[in-house]
């Protein structure tokens, strides 16, 4: 299914109506994300035995999300358009940047600073508590020095 993004599709639905549009995503169920989307369906009037009048009716849908299970076959209609591939491209044009919300300004460092990284944390949110994960002779936080922790012998006095 990986080789058929941003081809176009036509999907035949349990209830016999076609969609057609350009195939985005889809994840374990079978679910589909398409764009540009159209719907055909086909009405007839009169008997079973006999039909009066059959008409083929066209809908454009847009973007849309159908349900994997609803799904009958899937055909491709045709190969990715030349311009598709830079506006659907992963991450798709320019560069992303903050927007500015959610800093806080930092004393002693004259910038701004993501909320959270310019304070110690807080005991009980996020992570694991107390010793858990620290080597020995280290304790919470940022830690000490190598070599001056509890665990480890002093170091060697001048002249050894």
């Amino acid at each position: 299914m990986l080789r058929f993004v941003e081809h176009r599709l036509r999907i035949t639905l349990s209830d016999s109506r076609i969609i057609t549009g350009t195939f985005l995503a889809f994840d374990k169920h079978l679910n589909l994300v398409l764009s540009d989307a159209e719907e055909f369906r086909t009405t007839r009037k009169g008997s079973r035995a006999n039909v009066i009048e059959e008409r083929q009716e066209k809908r454009n849908l847009g973007l849309i999300i159908l349900r994997g299970e609803n799904v009958v076959s899937i055909a491709v209609e045709g190969p990715p358009p030349p311009s598709a591939s830079g506006r659907l491209a992963p991450g798709g044009p320019g560069i992303a940047s903050g927007a500015g919300r959610g800093t806080i300004p930092v004393p002693g460092i004259g910038g701004v600073a993501p909320v959270g990284l310019g304070a110690a944390p807080v005991a009980g949110v996020g992570g694991v508590g107390g010793n858990i994960m620290a080597p020995p002779g280290m304790g919470r936080g940022m830690g000490m020095p190598p070599g001056m922790g509890r665990g480890m012998p002093p170091p060697p006095p001048p002249g050894m």
